[in-house]
């Protein structure tokens, strides 16, 4: 208990038990506030293990790579649940909510157990949940081939470099155009694909001139024109990519001909 004040020596008792009070009042309010500045620091300084890390998994399978320049090859796919886009035409919406939290070590011992060295991490989008950035780092360790499919609405440029990027640029018939985040162009690599998906013939002169103002072809490993399912005729496309001389790719999505179009874990 403070009975007195120093100073210069002398003893100053404290004139009211007001002041006593207020005295104790203040200390009190000072060890609070170091106890929380603590807590912060050892909040801030303790590092979660990568394997204890977590991500909100929509669904792992294994199946055929319907699309981009591995179609056709076994793949596992790692579907992340999220997404901050509404496209008119997407096929997954399932995704948007539907998921349970694994961590990266769950992750990974359910995708070694497919044996199969090309894995695929899709959505939703994958990197609204910034712990798939190590995940992707992890798989590529550990030998993998790994593709990421993104919107093109967020930063790739953290992305692990080993990882191939399928990189989606929305066109105006998605409803989504407004998103794309141009400055990933500046981070495209060899080892990446730009995908248009296309509903019109607006879309396609979109697409046409997004290609040469950007010259993505040079860019990029590779540029896929894709068109919306059941919404234009695909030989529209084809036709006008050959009267247009574009050196591009066009896909079809192989799984929605191999299985019903809305059957899901393919």
């Amino acid at each position: 208990m403070f009975r007195y004040k120093a100073v210069n020596r002398k003893k100053f008792y404290f004139k009211s038990p007001n002041e006593k009070r207020r005295l104790a009042s203040r200390r009190s309010e000072t060890c609070v506030a170091i106890l929380r500045v603590r807590r912060l620091a050892v909040r801030d300084f303790t590092i979660m293990p990568e394997h204890e890390k977590t991500l909100t998994i929509n669904e792992i399978y294994h199946s055929i790579q319907g699309e981009s320049t591995w179609v056709g090859c076994p793949c596992v796919f790692v579907r992340l649940t999220f997404c901050n886009l509404r496209c008119n035409y997407c096929d997954t919406e399932y995704a948007f909510y539907e998921g349970t939290k694994q961590t990266l070590k769950e992750i990974v011992d359910a995708v070694a157990a497919f044996r199969c060295p090309l894995v695929e991490i899709t959505g939703g989008e994958p990197l609204l949940q910034k712990n798939v950035l190590p995940l992707m780092s992890i798989l590529c360790d550990a030998g993998d081939t790994v593709l990421l499919e993104t919107s093109g609405a967020h930063d790739i440029s953290e992305v692990d470099p080993r990882v191939h990027r399928i990189m989606d640029l929305k066109t105006p018939g998605s409803g989504e155009v407004e998103k794309n985040l141009w400055s990933n162009i500046d981070h495209l690599s060899s080892r990446d694909e730009v995908k248009f998906v296309m509903g019109s013939r607006e879309d396609y002169e979109w697409s046409r001139d997004k290609v040469q103002r950007y010259n993505l072809l040079s860019r990029c490993h590779a540029v896929l024109f894709s068109p919306i399912f059941g919404r234009i005729d695909p030989r529209q496309i084809v036709e006008w990519i050959l009267a247009d001389k574009l050196d591009v790719r066009f896909q079809l999505q192989m799984h929605k001909f191999i299985w019903s179009p809305t059957q899901r874990g393919v």
